[in-house]
């Protein structure tokens, strides 16, 4: 995926370590807009999430996408199940969350991945995971930490238009 069709995100994988700053810059939007006045739980129509379920998407995107790294610098090439996005919706009640406690936590996941990214040596940003997601494809800890930047500007896209 060079660019995403949905939001126009260019994927440039020499963005990887300034993804940090981007990622928690982002994060911190839909927090503050997850934890702002209004309604955050209602779905705008069926087929789209509410921005609180968004919200606490990202977070846990981002707690797995920590684990995700983790687990290259440790192990060579590991291979990961998909997060399965839609059924923690339910299965988490995303709708039913405390939006200020959500924020939060999404502050503090943005601040758990960005952390393992810092730490990163250089060649490390070369070790590979096989993404599983559209699928199977060996990928690098750049391309994760790019995909992630995009997960979180793609969603904040959403939320922002959630709270319109």
């Amino acid at each position: 995926m060079d660019r995403c069709a949905g939001c126009g995100f260019e994927y440039d994988l020499g963005d990887a370590p300034d993804a940090a700053q981007r990622i928690v810059a982002g994060a911190e939007e839909i927090a503050a807009l997850v934890e702002g006045p209004g309604d955050v739980r209602t779905r705008r129509s069926p087929d789209t999430w509410s921005a609180l379920e968004y919200g606490c998407h990202v977070r846990d995107v981002l707690l797995v996408q920590r684990e995700r790294v983790l687990a290259a610098c440790l192990t060579d090439t590991p291979s990961f199940d998909p997060m399965h996005r839609d059924g923690r919706v339910a299965h988490d009640g995303y709708a039913e969350q405390d939006p200020v406690a959500v924020a939060r936590q999404l502050r503090d996941a943005a601040l758990l991945f960005t952390n393992v990214l810092a730490r990163l040596e250089p060649d490390e940003w070369d070790r590979t995971v096989m993404y599983n997601y559209p699928a199977p494809w060996e990928r690098s800890l750049r391309w994760v930490a790019v995909h992630t930047v995009h997960e979180v500007h793609h969603h904040l896209r959403d939320v922002r238009a959630q709270r319109a």
